[in-house]
């Protein structure tokens, strides 16, 4: 007997493939185990509030899987790494509509800490399982630059040998993709241990940054 978690997320994608479908249909998503103690999937959005049908982004941008803020109110991006994300993108003069925001995993995972949800990585299984959205999310978008937001997006797109340590902020090539640039997780960020780290961290995300908008000029 085969088990959809053995397939992963592939058969309960629909045949409409447009953005609006696709996110009633991740509700519905057993494609792994982490649906179960999540509250919802949560699917990428173009601009704050909006999914339009068939949108026009330029860029779209991988983070890993939602936090829990995200994962309570069903989008992407609005806790606090959202926040510095935002900001960022504001200094560097890169138009926030025009930005697809998305995980590669859509449901948060967690363990217990007392009365805290605290953020567990995903396992390559679960990033693989859930692939077909993001490939379905890449199909419909269609941008021009795929801008991977930590490890866990980069190496789901790149492969298990990339390191953002060592080539964060080059523009990279996969078959079958738009050039793919990688930098670091905002809420990587936020969990550096000193100030001088922190400032480092944010110095190198605006770098990238500028990097990814020279390109798309």
């Amino acid at each position: 007997m085969s088990s959809n978690k053995e397939q992963g997320a592939a058969s309960f994608l629909p045949t409409d493939r447009t953005l609006l479908v696709l996110q009633e249909a991740v509700q519905h998503c057993r494609g792994c185990d982490l649906y179960e103690h999540a509250t919802q999937a949560v699917f990428g959005e173009l601009e704050t509030g909006a999914r339009a049908g068939r949108p026009k982004a330029a860029i779209m941008m991988v983070g890993e899987q939602p936090g829990d803020q995200e994962d309570k109110e069903g989008r992407p991006f609005v806790g606090p790494a959202g926040r510095l994300l935002d900001k960022c993108l504001e200094e560097v003069d890169i138009d926030r509509r025009k930005v697809y925001v998305t995980n590669a995993v859509k449901h948060f995972r967690w363990e217990s800490r007392g009365k805290l949800r605290i953020h567990k990585k995903p396992s390559m299984k679960e990033v693989h399982a859930c692939r077909p959205w993001l490939d379905a999310e890449l199909e419909a978008v269609r941008p021009e630059l795929i801008v991977c937001l930590g490890a866990t997006a980069a190496q789901s797109l790149l492969g298990a040998k990339f390191k953002i340590t060592q080539s964060h902020g080059e523009v990279e090539k996969a078959e079958g993709r738009p050039p793919i640039i990688a930098t670091l997780h905002p809420s990587a960020i936020l969990r550096a241990r000193t100030v001088e780290d922190r400032e480092r961290d944010i110095g190198i995300f605006l770098q990238d940054l500028r990097k990814v908008r020279d390109f798309l000029n």
